[in-house]
This record gives structure tokens, sequence and C-alpha cells, in this order.
């Protein structure tokens, strides 16, 4: 991972701690009692700590190009509302915490997805548990909202649209959005999905993005079809 890469993903946390600071002091009298300020970022540095955590380690695993699928409840601003600050995009847009299991169905990011995706998912889950891996929704159904914040988000990381769109789709076009796509770890449950996920009718979809699988119903008896090199190779984005 570049020193340019370990910067966003700092300038990111520090964002987002910034946020949840401040939204936990409008909550808390702080001038009454003043040892609630160092609860409150306290408090909110947690959060902002796991998801630089979540941004560096995707971006070690994506050989040094920052992923950006959505990770924890702290993921960012989205549209501001009138008279409004930014509004913190959270679990009901599919913003999910660390360690989201693909069982928790008080989880919009997991209870919007496709039934027959969850569906193997969840039956692929319970065998990779057998042989010793821990399957985790690092991201499952978006709302709009989430997804087009997560594209601005690439666009200034990669520094153009063109270069995003290998990373992050629109949200008319994503398949997270539809709830058809989801995406695993850790890194070692992910391989354990495309080694064997076929079975169960889930595929790899893209190969710079080895977490994003897809329901491919005939891949159980003839094989998952290859990946595309990254999602503008994939005909539904040009659609």
């Amino acid at each position: 991972m570049t020193r340019p890469q370990r910067f966003i993903a700092v300038a990111l946390a520090l964002l987002v701690l910034a946020a949840l600071a401040a939204d936990r002091a409008r909550e808390t009298d702080l001038a009454a009692t003043p040892s609630a300020a160092a609860a409150a970022v306290r408090d909110a540095a947690e959060p902002a700590a796991r998801l630089a955590k979540r941004v560096v380690d995707r971006t070690d695993e994506a050989g040094g190009a920052p992923a950006m699928p959505g990770s924890g409840p702290w993921a960012g601003a989205g549209d501001a509302g009138a008279g409004d600050g930014p509004r913190m995009l959270g679990l009901a847009d599919g913003a999910l915490p660390d360690d989201a299991s693909v069982f928790d169905q008080s989880l919009p990011g997991v209870a919007n997805l496709d039934a027959e995706l969850l569906g193997a998912v969840r039956r692929a889950a319970q065998a990779a548990a057998a042989d010793g891996e821990h399957l985790v929704v690092d991201s499952g159904w978006r709302s709009r909202d989430y997804q087009a914040h997560l594209l601005t988000e690439a666009v200034a990381t990669y520094g153009s649209a063109d270069e995003a769109a290998r990373w992050v789709a629109a949200p008319d076009r994503s398949e997270h959005v539809r709830g058809h796509a989801i995406d695993l770890g850790p890194k070692s449950a992910a391989a354990w999905l495309g080694e064997h996920g076929a079975a169960y009718g889930l595929c790899r979809t893209y190969d710079n993005e080895p977490w994003h699988f897809e329901l491919r119903p005939a891949a159980a008896t003839s094989g998952c079809p290859a990946p595309y090199a990254d999602p503008t190779h994939d005909p539904r984005m040009h659609q």
C-alpha cells in the first residue's frame, strides 16, 4: 500500500471521526458536563479507527488499488437535506458493521439481497464453516444514495470517472443496488468461496474484485463463466 493511499485512508477516517463527534456533541449537554466532551470523542474514535483499518485492509487485498466497497455504518456523508448538514449513511442504506453475518436479517444490507442469492450464500457459509472458514458480509444490498456516494469517493480517489468505473458502478447499473451482488470476506474465506462457490451457483464476476460474487445457477452443473477483467468489461455496465 502506497503512502498516498494510506493518507486517503487516514483522511477518510478523520472526516468520519469529526462528523461522529459533532453528532455526539449535539446530543450531549457538554457545557454542563465537560467530561462528556472527552467521552464523545472517545466513542466516535472507535468506529472511525475500524473504518480506517477496513480501507487499509481492502487496499492491501486489492494489490495496492483501494477498492471501495461499503464497510461499516460510518461510510460517509450522503446528500444534504435542506437546512441540514450532510446526512451520514447508515445501516438503512446498506452499510454494514464489522463481521456482519450472512444470517442477520436485522441488517438491510443483508435482508434486502435477492432471496435466491442470499439462500445460496447461506448454504455456502455453512459448508465453509465446516471447513473452518467464516464468511463475513462486507457489502450486500446498497441504497442508490450509498452507491452514488461510493462512486463520488472513487472518482476523488482515482482521479477520473473512467478509472473509478473499474471499481464502482453507477447507481442505475449497480448489481449491489439491485440486490444481486455480495462482497464477502475475509480474504481466506473469499478464496474458499472462489474455489467451491460454483457448487452453490456463486461465481466471482470480476478478476480485480475477488470478494465480489453473484448468483449464476447454471454454474452448479456447468461451472462458473470466466470473470470479466473489471466492471468496465461487463456489458451490463454499458446498457
